[in-house]
């Protein structure tokens, strides 16, 4: 077994019989920085796990049950850690699943798929994409959790309701019990395996069956507890839904909270995706008008009915992207039903709609009243539908934490339940609280801000708001969970909700499967009637740039560094573990986390942004970690890299030197002396040398051509770094050749090889060094623009990425600067005019990161498309993190980063491999063995007379 570094925890105890277990392929993380790291999920709960283990196989969790029965140490499973009602965590041993079962495995042309628990939705969906399938469940956080995750929650969402979820769409899964038996439900021995196996278990569950089949009144119970979404306790249904125990099992693990048993791997049943839509926001009087309208339109036929009240309203008008309609409304008693309709052609979606007009034109509708099919007006729609968590938990107050919860009423009883909950608000002081959700199945939301626990905290509030929103559901003949999930929140109530006999099956249940209990208690059943009041999560102010981070992990699957150090979210709510020591006066606890911080939360942060394109409030966490490094850098550090961007030409040119004279000297020499200096600089200092890099570049030389057309301001890695192969130029030789043959006229700003985009200063905090750029740099481009006349091109996407933000952020008179990547400018404006003689066959293509946030993956798509005869992007596509010069300060982030898909490019068989930024192009040549180039250094080659 690998062990990750640790200092402050025994080795003694449980931990070692974890340790033995695990086996060579597995680590086990017991820093109080690893351990406070995953103490934190999107729920309001906040356990410190004891250790954090990463087994690399199903073999090894039965080893780790065997361990966990011998030593009474509790265990709990971890794969996202979006759920939000407390299942995720534990003072015991917290088993990371998301780190290695990964595997995704398409089926009879996607109508099936097997699944590894720990790969996201989005991945599964990716895969399925081509074959015009996708998963039945679609939940909010599809980026973020995974399909483990979603089963073990019986998770659904905004369109799925009770036909589409994981309970109705499981065909089989391989289970490790807590005794280490594996069963494989799929298997056509399942049955008479499982009674081998474990026949206590076998016979245990016939008994059950039969005792609730046998007797009318469970029946009918169980039957109305399951004719809508329920998330509460156990599947129960599955002992009237199968008869076969195997069968019976896997339907009763859907939804149970890693209580029973290890999901190792899942096959699902998929569901066709309908790419042709109509969408409406329907506004209505009030409530009443809104679900008085329900029957109608569920009878339409649409795949989504979701409810606004008029807090929602209102909190969406603040949104910069509402549309004109919504910003302009009036709101008062006002709600909102957000109708969509699918078809798998235009034709069938047409005839829905058409259909529904003779409903919709008869309802009190205030306003428009259409279903469009723009898909621009579609997705905002949707973004204020789904933005209302984010601009809620924005606005909380500081050191608050935002609650969000779900409950399921017959359709009937929407309406009064709605207005008894508002009601509710009103009586405990939850002024701010909305209510939103999925209309169509009697499923709401309603989210609330509350401060949980230290000063001034409501828990008194808090615990009498939920006795009596607990008294009003079950009232309405409702379920306190639709789709969360039982958790800790709910698990003193389940016996409420199903009464005394159920409970005792649900309890038996548990018995059967977990005889010892190991398997995350206190989660889904609990005999501790105050457990949901108890371990509350604090968020005490710490960065402006962080505060308002509601730790929902959205972030984590795009982050580089993820499987190395931390996530963003973890690199949040570390900051919020340190400020917590420090206000409680534990020095030496603060002190030994930001110790491990400097490695784990600022030198391994790729800073590349990508964490702010899939969080919901829109959180930079490379904004927070840039502000460190400043915060971190010495005199010294800051007068030297001000003092290099004085004399960049004379920089970069030394830089240019050092490698040409690197690579001409024995591999072994350069290698030594470079860890040497190294050693004496300190790794984030020096960077690394690796024989794959190239020789020095040179400055590139732009000629003034004809009547410009643009300014060219070539990037200055083409000056440190030369070309990757003998038969290409570089990128900003290449886009001169291509502008010189479209009849593109380019004109350069004066002294540009003195010139930089900004960010080798912006990107480790050295604020001095980079305005002085900054001062020098937008003077020159506003000259040579003519005042803006001019476009600024730029062949580096992350130096069009620094430009424009220098321009934004930069002196009022400068804004009218326009700045382009060479991409972008390439696709609209040298295209038409080339003609394309040699294309390449099989092109795999590597997006970058400021690509990506800048939205210019359509146009390098465009580019590659029209010189390749084939362009992929790798499924498992991410950061290389290499990020500038971050992947030669520190080789092992890259290296972790381009995993998986570098195996993915290996056994890809392609022709040709490209980018759009140098030293992207240096990292994925490092991680594949392959030469990546710019992607306009093929079109060069592809365009020559």
């Amino acid at each position: 077994m690998q062990r990750a570094r640790r200092h402050d925890h025994t080795s003694e105890g449980p931990l070692a019989a974890v340790r033995e277990a695990l086996g060579a392929g597995g680590t086990l993380h017991e820093r109080m920085t690893d351990r406070l790291a995953h103490a934190h999920d999107a729920s309001h709960f906040h356990l410190v796990p004891s250790a954090v283990a990463r087994p690399h196989d199903a073999a090894a969790v039965g080893r780790l049950f065997a361990a966990a029965r011998s030593t009474g140490l509790p265990l709990t499973f971890r794969s996202g850690g979006t759920s939000l009602s407390g299942q995720a965590g534990t003072t015991g041993l917290l088993v990371d699943t998301r780190s290695r079962f990964r595997s995704i495995e398409v089926l009879d042309s996607g109508h099936r798929v097997r699944v590894g628990p720990g790969a996201t939705i989005r991945q599964v969906n990716a895969r399925l994409l081509r074959h015009g399938r996708k998963l039945g469940p679609d939940p909010a956080s599809e980026v973020a959790c995974t399909v483990g995750g979603v089963v073990a929650n019986n998770s659904s969402g905004m369109a799925c309701g009770t036909t589409a979820n994981s309970y109705a769409t499981l065909e089989s899964m391989v289970l490790v019990l807590p005794s280490g038996t594996v069963v494989d439900t799929g298997a056509a021995d399942a049955d008479a395996a499982l009674r081998a196996r474990e026949p206590e278990l076998y016979a245990g569950l016939c008994r059950l069956r039969d005792r609730v089949r046998e007797s009318p009144d469970l029946r009918a119970r169980v039957e109305r507890q399951f004719s809508m979404k329920n998330t509460m306790g156990y599947g129960i249904n599955s002992l009237l839904d199968f008869r076969a125990p195997a069968d019976i099992l896997a339907h009763l693990v859907v939804g149970s909270e890693g209580t029973l048993a290890f999901i190792a791997s899942i096959v699902l049943r998929t569901v066709p995706v309908l790419p042709h839509t109509r969408t409406g926001l329907l506004v209505f009087e009030d409530l009443a008008a809104a679900t008085g309208a329900l029957p109608g339109l569920v009878d339409s036929s649409p795949v989504s009915i979701e409810l606004l009240d008029a807090t929602s309203l209102r909190v969406g008008q603040r949104d910069p992207a509402a549309d004109e309609r919504l910003r302009t409304l009036p709101v008062d008693e006002h709600a909102a039903l957000l109708v969509e309709y699918q078809a798998a052609t235009a034709d069938g979606v047409d005839e829905l709609a058409l259909a529904a007009r003779a409903t919709i034109g008869g309802l009190p509708i205030i306003g428009p009243d259409e279903l469009t099919a723009d898909p621009a007006a579609r997705a905002g729609m949707w973004h204020i539908r789904k933005g209302l968590y984010a601009m809620v938990a924005e606005a909380r107050p500081a050191g608050t934490t935002a609650l969000l919860e779900d409950v399921v009423v017959p359709v009937p009883q929407l309406l009064p339940t709605c207005e008894r909950l508002t009601s509710l608000f009103r009586t405990h002081g939850y002024s701010d609280a909305v209510i939103f959700g999925h209309a169509k199945d009697g499923n709401i939301h309603f989210m609330l801000t509350e401060q949980l626990a230290g000063e001034g905290a409501s828990l008194d509030r808090f615990a009498r708001f939920t006795d009596d929103m607990v008294d009003l559901v079950l009232g309405q003949g409702g379920s306190l969970k639709a789709e969360h999930g039982t958790g800790r929140m709910m698990a003193p109530f389940v016996r409420r909700q199903y009464g005394d006999e159920l409970y005792a099956v649900m309890r038996e249940i548990k018995r059967l499967c977990d005889p010892e209990g190991v398997l995350n208690p206190g989660v889904l059943l609990s005999e501790d009637a105050d457990i949901h009041l108890r371990d509350l999560k604090t968020t005490p102010p710490i960065e402006p740039e962080a505060d308002r981070c509601v730790e929902c992990g959205f972030c984590e699957p795009v982050c580089p560094s993820r499987d190395l150090t931390t996530t963003p979210r973890q690199r949040i709510v570390l900051r919020r573990e340190i400020e917590r020591a420090r206000r409680a006066g534990d020095v030496e606890l603060a002190d030994l986390l930001e110790a491990d911080y400097d490695y784990d939360g600022v030198e391994t942060c790729a800073a590349d942004g990508m964490c702010q394109t899939t969080c919901p409030v829109l959180i930079n966490t490379g904004d927070l970690v840039k502000r460190l490094r400043a915060d971190r850098a010495g005199r010294a550090t800051e007068a030297a890299w001000t003092a290099a961007g004085r004399r960049w030409d004379l920089t970069t040119r030394a830089a240019s030197a050092a490698l040409t004279a690197a690579a001409a000297l024995p591999t072994p020499v350069v290698e030594a002396a470079n860890r040497a200096g190294r050693r004496v600089a300190g790794p984030d200092a020096l960077p690394l040398w690796s024989p794959e890099l190239p020789r020095g570049g040179h400055p590139s030389d732009v000629p003034s051509s004809g009547v410009a057309q643009a300014v060219f301001f070539p990037s200055c890695t083409g000056t440190m770094f030369g070309p990757a192969t003998p038969s290409t130029a570089g990128s900003a030789a290449a886009f001169a050749l291509l502008c010189e043959r479209a009849g593109v006229g380019l004109v350069p700003p004066p002294a540009a090889t003195r010139l930089c985009c900004g960010t080798p200063w912006r990107s480790k905090g050295l604020t001095r060094g980079y305005q002085e750029m900054a001062d020098r740099v937008l003077p020159a481009l506003w000259q040579a623009t003519r005042r803006g006349e001019l476009p600024v091109v730029l062949d580096a996407s992350s130096c069009t990425e620094g430009v424009r933000q220098m321009v934004e952020h930069g002196p009022e008179r400068f804004r009218g600067i326009t700045v382009v990547d060479a991409v972008e400018f390439c696709a609209t404006h040298l295209l038409p005019r080339l003609t394309v003689t040699a294309p390449v066959d099989d092109l795999a293509l590597h997006p970058t990161c400021s690509a990506t946030r800048m939205g210019l993956t359509d146009a390098l798509q465009t580019v590659a498309g029209a010189v390749a005869t084939s362009v992929t992007v790798p499924q498992t596509w991410g950061c290389c993190g290499f990020a500038g010069d971050r992947g030669l300060l520190h080789p092992e982030l890259t290296a972790s980063a381009t995993r998986a898909q570098a195996a993915e490019i290996t056994a890809g068989g392609h022709s040709a491999f490209a980018s759009c930024n140098r030293t992207c192009e240096l990292g994925m040549t490092r991680a594949t063995g392959q030469p990546y180039v710019h992607v306009l250094e093929l079109v060069e080659q592809a365009t020559r007379p």
